[in-house]
Formats: structure tokens, C-alpha cells, sequence
């Protein structure tokens, strides 16, 4: 299977999945915080994380880098969004929101990816 292909595939996997993550997460919360996006952003870096942590010790492939990883995870998730709903927070006069979504967004998801690749790599052993 070529690399285009793998990849590929696990976006139409992860686009659909962004969307139905987004929508039932958002409508959960009454809210003008974006929980949505906050929530498929840090999912998907706790899985690029972890399958990070799996390539880097060896127990993942290649294919697996390039369908989940980039893949999946790169429709998954969404800096574009994001941003643009940190930049509508503000032009709503709600600031405070916009920098929690913004640094909090970062900070989570680094954690989320450092953890992704500490349980696989304790899992592996």
C-alpha cells in the first residue's frame, strides 16, 4: 500500500470523526467555550503521542505512523479552527475565554501528547 493511500484512509476516518467528536461534545455544554475543538485537539495528540511513543520503540510501523498518525490524527485535529475560535472569542469581547482556549490548548495538549507516549512506552515495557 503506498504512503498517499495510508494516509488517506486514516483521514477518512479522521474527518467524520472530528466532526461527530465536535458536535456531540459542543452540544453538551452551554457555553461560548469552543469544548469541541478543545476536545478533539487533545485526543489527538494523546494518539500522536502514543503512536509516537510505539514507532520510537520500535512496536509501530511505518504504516501505522502514516495512517494514524499523520492520517488520522492530522484530520482529527485542528490548529485552523482553533485558531480562528480563539480570534472570535476576542471580537466577542470574551478575552478571558480566548486566552484560556489558547493556553490551555497548548498546555494540554503537550501533556496529552507526552502522556500518549509515556503509557505506550510503559505498556511495551
Amino acid at each position: 500500500m503506498t504512503d498517499t493511500l495510508l494516509v488517506a484512509m486514516g483521514a477518512a476516518l479522521g474527518a467524520p470523526a472530528r466532526f461527530l467528536t465536535d458536535r456531540w461534545v459542543q452540544g453538551r455544554h452551554d457555553t461560548v467555550f469552543p469544548w469541541g475543538t478543545f476536545t478533539v485537539n487533545v485526543v489527538g495528540s494523546f494518539i500522536l503521542g502514543a503512536v509516537y511513543g510505539g514507532v520510537s520503540a520500535g512496536a509501530f510501523s511505518h504504516a501505522v505512523n502514516l495512517a494514524v498518525g499523520l492520517g488520522f490524527c492530522g484530520a482529527l485535529t485542528t490548529y485552523s479552527t482553533f485558531s480562528f475560535e480563539t480570534v472570535r472569542l476576542i471580537e466577542d469581547g470574551a478575552g478571558r475565554y480566548a486566552t484560556l482556549n489558547a493556553l490551555g490548548s497548548l498546555a494540554v495538549g503537550m501533556a496529552a501528547a507526552w502522556a500518549g507516549a509515556a503509557v505506550v512506552r510503559a505498556v511495551l515495557g
